[in-house]
């Protein structure tokens, strides 16, 4: 246990995770699912065996939440996580986990990770499900792994930059100040029952999406937000709804983590809501959309408009009138806040982590590689996709019954040629 003693008893949640405890009920968690589908059953005595040395690695997943007076903590918990058996992706009852905020479960040749928000990102918590991985394998079948990228040396130290909350170290004591945005347009249809989540899975050859970027002129992440605007776009056109919001617009995660030089496990994200307004600009060509979503990402992605977005937001926890309210006040003032300013600006969302690349060693064992959004609380749905292996893995899950929109973006894929596979499932 000594690399679990080198971190604090307990740490502050990161800036970025506030909103998640304060979100949490009986009925909504914020969670997200990861998995890697390897060609053989996974061994649960082995995956427990590099459970135990990874999370040791990655302490932070050694730690539970704890309410203090007035914010919540990661407390460190002085017991072993155990692999468990897979669940529904809903609530997660985390003293039936041991405490802990995340599970990691195998299911036939996958071995899944479930996450909740607080813990980590997608980008900290894909670190450690591909270290997870590589130690794994190494127990399993007695390879050598060339450690790099996201693949950790579990024989490594823990550094203090793993663990820190980068938003405090990079934007502590700066002014800054929250943007502007206008409500847009949701997706309606009848809910699924409580905790209920279908999925849809779509698999592309990621050769054939990079030649159509290429002949485009655009990213990964450009194309599939600018599909997503064309189906919201048909979606929209066929609302007769007299009280409809006009403005559609895709809400992008973006991994601070690159742009700063980050290595931290924790939360370090921002997002941009990349869109238009139908009732003033009408409907647009996918061209057209490809070249309004790339201006706007540029701009909103420059330094000068970024910063100051997540400064205010540091700024505003670390204001001394805030810092002293107590957390039984705190929290439903911070709930009330994200439900009248979070999901109520964009239309959906896509979650991309982008193209995975693993260690010689680990590539022929390693099939597949998934990331599936939970249930969200203010919009119907939410799209998450990673790269893997000359395969585009993308996610559609939802809350409701209908899956028009996922059928119009399904329709306009095909328009461009590229193939695809879908596959529906029901994760809750």
């Amino acid at each position: 246990m000594e690399q679990v003693l080198q971190i604090p008893a307990r740490m502050r949640i990161d800036n970025a995770a506030n909103i998640y405890p304060a979100s949490l009920s009986k009925r909504y968690a914020s969670l997200y699912r990861m998995s890697v589908t390897l060609c053989e059953p996974v061994d649960t005595n082995c995956l427990q065996q590099a459970l135990e040395t990874v999370s040791l690695r990655i302490p932070t997943f050694r730690c539970g939440l704890r309410s203090g007076a007035v914010w919540w903590h990661l407390r460190r918990l002085r017991k072993t996580p155990l692999v468990r058996s897979l669940v529904p992706l809903n609530q997660v009852h985390f003293m039936d986990n041991g405490g802990f905020l995340y599970r990691v479960s195998p299911d036939g040749c996958r071995i899944v990770l479930d996450v909740f928000h607080a813990l980590a990102d997608g980008g900290g918590a894909q670190v450690f499900l591909l270290t997870l991985t590589g130690e794994y394998l190494r127990l399993r079948y007695g390879i050598t792994i060339s450690y790099g990228g996201k693949v950790w040396d579990p024989a490594c130290e823990p550094s203090p930059e793993e663990i820190e909350d980068s938003f405090k170290t990079i934007f502590s004591g700066r002014s800054g100040e929250l943007e502007k945005n206008d409500r847009a347009y949701h997706l309606k249809g009848k809910k699924l029952p409580f905790a209920g989540l279908r999925d849809v899975r779509v698999v592309m050859s990621l050769p054939e999406v990079k030649e159509t970027c290429r002949k485009l002129d655009c990213s990964v992440t450009d194309l599939l937000t600018s599909l997503m605007l064309q189906a919201l776009q048909e979606v929209h056109g066929r609302d007769d709804g007299k009280r409809k919001a006009d403005v559609l617009k895709v809400s992008v995660p973006v991994d601070l983590r690159p742009m700063y030089g980050c290595r931290t496990v924790r939360n370090f994200s921002s997002y941009v809501n990349l869109g238009f307004d139908a009732g003033e600009k009408g409907y647009h060509s996918l061209p057209e959309l490809v070249r309004k979503i790339q201006k706007q990402k540029g701009e909103m992605l420059a330094l000068r408009n970024l910063e100051p977005k997540i400064a205010a937001n540091v700024e505003l926890e670390e204001n001394i009138a805030v810092r002293c309210l107590p957390l039984f006040i705190k929290r439903p003032v911070i709930d009330l806040i994200n439900r009248h300013h979070g999901d109520v600006y964009c239309s959906h969302t896509l979650s991309n982590l982008g193209l995975v690349q693993l260690p010689q060693s680990m590539r022929p064992y390693v099939k597949e590689m998934d990331f599936v959004l939970g249930r969200q609380r203010g919009n119907s749905g939410a799209a998450s996709c990673v790269g893997y292996d000359g395969k585009l893995f993308l996610h559609f899950s939802r809350k409701i019954t209908g899956d028009e929109f996922e059928r119009c973006f399904l329709k306009r894929l095909a328009a461009l040629e590229i193939p695809f596979e879908t596959a529906d499932h029901i994760l809750a």
